[in-house]
């Protein structure tokens, strides 16, 4: 076991004690620089020190042209101006900007301006501190401006200019990306909130309701799962929803270290798609009384290590290195379309490590290939529903070895055109093992004396996955493709899991596991008692995706009511190897989805959606033992969903 997390754990510590490292270096020389010495900020806390050395087939004058770049004292005469670029707070980029053009008052109107942005000032003291009146209306000064003086006053009167320019193109389809791939800026975060600790807030969420029509829906749910996996009496279980439990709210998170290299960041999400209640004053009402839970939980450590190259940490929980890097945007978006049809991905906790590499270039290439290690769970389900409760499972950490994952992203600009996002091609990959255990009470009495302290037997899961993801002007492709076994905690592999091998034994006897999630076969093998292998669940998926900027591809005004019209069209499959699927048990083995939505954006806030989907099943057999579906063997079902949502977004 030591041997087996030696290198995770080094390259952990490593990338720690490299950022603790450079922070000192970075402390040490701003005391002997003192105040001149600028500390790099915004896009320059990524970028080479201001004591790197020059490169040697950099022309001279380059130099002297950067040197004024990087001084404050190139910028106006104002020295407030120039001590806060020197503290970092203010960019040589916004120090020109300020000192470029107008009167001294101006100027200081514009840093005001500049300093309530950034969270520095509240809008109350920015108004306190003003020069000149907000009114456009306001009576001239007494003394005559001169004419470079004027015409910079009538640039600066228009109050629009201060807001974001509107799009003059509109945007190209975005892949749903849950994991990301560039660095976070220092100071990126625009604070709702800023903390007394010095922490920036930024809240975001979303709140849908949904109107949802299934033809079968046998389990009840207001989701999507494989079907056959219950019978649906006389008729096909047809159900309506209203569902309104689709609230999600979370914060990012930014601390300002002293290191201007370094950027640490987090975030904390919840959700109420959690169960639902039976408190007294909840039982009658306990179909509108969802519960929080969490989704989300972490903090990263990003330290720019060279003038391309970016190292990061992470702690807490987050999507999952393995097959969670692209998704489908669908209307139904408690699983990405459902569960068991082709989008695998989950979430759990992890630490995680990586390094990014830009290597620029005409396509703005870039390398990130990052390692986890991850709470090892299998998706078991304790017979004892306190015991779930209690601990969730146990049969993962049983194994007392962590969960190993990681990717490995390029990343690259496909389309040149406006407003078009990077593409990205993926590989990741998984393994984590399981252990059932049987106390020494357990065991049957005919095999008590072989196992006297009790029987163990284990299983793994391992996984692999290629994903792509194509943004152009016009279309948007994004396809996924996974296999492995046991991938249960994916949703994946039609949510099966592992199986008792029992070919060659007699004289069979079970037992439960110690949390009861498990049925453990003993027999004799050649007359030798054993514990019967259990194996896991092979499988395989994926999906494609096309989405279509509809408003872009009819050249709708930008800024007309027209521009948010988008659509989806979506078909993805998922599968337990038949023979695998007939061993655990006669149920559905293969689903697939075929579906597409339509989405219109009314402004940034609202989002109207409608979907249909064709959900469909087949058993592992096409003979024999069949699953029931309207209490009669059946081979296949399926099931035709109808979701019309409107999602409001802050």
């Amino acid at each position: 076991m030591t041997r087996f997390l030696q290198l995770p754990l080094a390259l952990v510590f490593l990338l720690i004690t490299s950022a603790l490292g450079y922070a000192q270096a970075d402390n040490s020389a701003a005391r002997l620089d003192g105040s001149n010495a600028a500390a790099p900020s915004g896009r320059d806390a990524l970028g080479p020190s201001a004591g790197d050395k020059r490169k040697p087939d950099r022309p001279a004058n380059s130099d002297n042209k950067n040197a004024s770049r990087n001084d404050p004292n190139a910028f106006g005469t104002d020295p407030l101006v120039r001590m806060l670029i020197a503290k970092g707070i203010l960019t040589t980029e916004e120090g020109r900007s300020i000192s470029a053009v107008g009167s001294a008052a101006e100027q200081r109107d514009r840093l005001a301006a500049l300093l309530r942005d950034k969270g520095l000032i509240s809008s109350d003291e920015y108004e306190a501190v003003r020069t000149v009146a907000p009114s456009t209306d306001a009576a001239p000064p007494a003394s005559a401006p001169s004419a470079g003086q004027a015409s910079a006053q009538k640039a600066e009167k228009p109050k629009p200019s201060q807001q974001p320019a509107a799009p003059t193109v509109i945007a190209a389809v975005a892949p749903l990306r849950l994991l990301q791939v560039d660095p976070p800026k220092r100071e990126g975060l625009i604070p709702d909130i800023k903390l007394g600790s010095g922490a920036r807030v930024k809240l975001y969420g979303f709140f849908k309701t949904s109107l949802i029509h299934d033809s079968s829906s046998p389990q009840g749910n207001d989701f999507p799962l494989p079907l056959l996996a219950a019978d649906t009496g006389p008729n096909d279980s047809p159900e309506f929803h209203l569902r309104a439990r689709g609230l999600r709210l979370g914060a990012n998170f930014e601390w300002l270290d002293p290191a201007p290299k370094t950027v640490i960041t987090g975030r904390f999400e919840f959700d109420f798609e959690g169960d639902f209640t039976r408190a007294n004053n909840r039982n009658i009402s306990s179909i509108r009384s969802s519960q929080p839970s969490l989704r989300l939980a972490w903090v990263r450590i990003d330290r720019s290590l060279t003038e391309k190259t970016t190292g990061f940490v992470l702690f807490g929980q987050d999507y999952t290195p393995f097959a969670s890097s692209t998704q489908p945007t669908t209307v139904e978006n408690t699983n990405f379309g459902g569960l068991g049809y082709g989008a695998a991905y989950t979430r759990a906790p992890q630490v995680r490590f990586g390094f990014n590499y830009n290597a620029g270039g005409s396509r703005s290439l870039k390398f990130q290939p990052e390692f986890a290690l991850v709470l090892p769970a299998f998706g078991d389900l304790p017979a004892n529903v306190a015991d779930q409760l209690g601990f969730g499972e146990r049969q993962g950490p049983d194994s007392q070895r962590p969960a190993i994952e990681g990717r490995f992203v390029t990343q690259w600009q496909l389309d040149k055109a406006s407003n078009v996002v990077p593409a990205q091609f993926i590989v990741s990959f998984e393994q984590a093992r399981r252990r059932a255990i049987v106390t020494a009470a357990g065991v049957p009495a005919a095999f008590r004396a072989a196992f006297p302290s009790g029987a163990e037997v284990d299983s793994s899961s391992h996984g692999y996955s290629a994903e792509i993801q194509l943004p152009t002007r016009f279309v948007t492709a994004i396809s996924k493709y996974y296999n492995g076994s046991d991938l249960r905690f994916f949703f994946a592999g039609q949510l099966l899991s592992n199986f008792n091998d029992t070919a060659g034994l007699t004289g069979q006897a079970t037992a439960t596991s110690i949390d009861g999630a498990s049925t453990v076969v003993f027999g004799l093998l050649n007359g030798v008692p054993t514990v019967a292998p259990q194996r896991p669940v092979r499988a395989q998926g994926g999906f494609l995706q096309l989405g279509f900027p509809l408003s872009r591809i009819f050249d709708a005004d930008p800024k007309g009511r027209n521009a948010g019209w988008t659509t989806y069209l979506y078909y993805g499959y998922d599968q337990a190897t038949a023979r695998d699927a007939r061993r655990f048990g006669a149920r559905g083995a293969r689903s697939d989805l075929f579906s597409g939505n339509v989405q219109y954006k009314l402004n940034t806030f609202v989002t109207f959606g409608y979907e249909q989907g064709y959900y469909r099943t087949r058993a592992a057999n096409r003979v024999g033992a069949l699953p029931l579906f309207r209490g009669i063997p059946s081979y296949t079902t399926h099931d035709v969903r109808s979701e019309l949502a409107a999602i409001f977004t802050f």
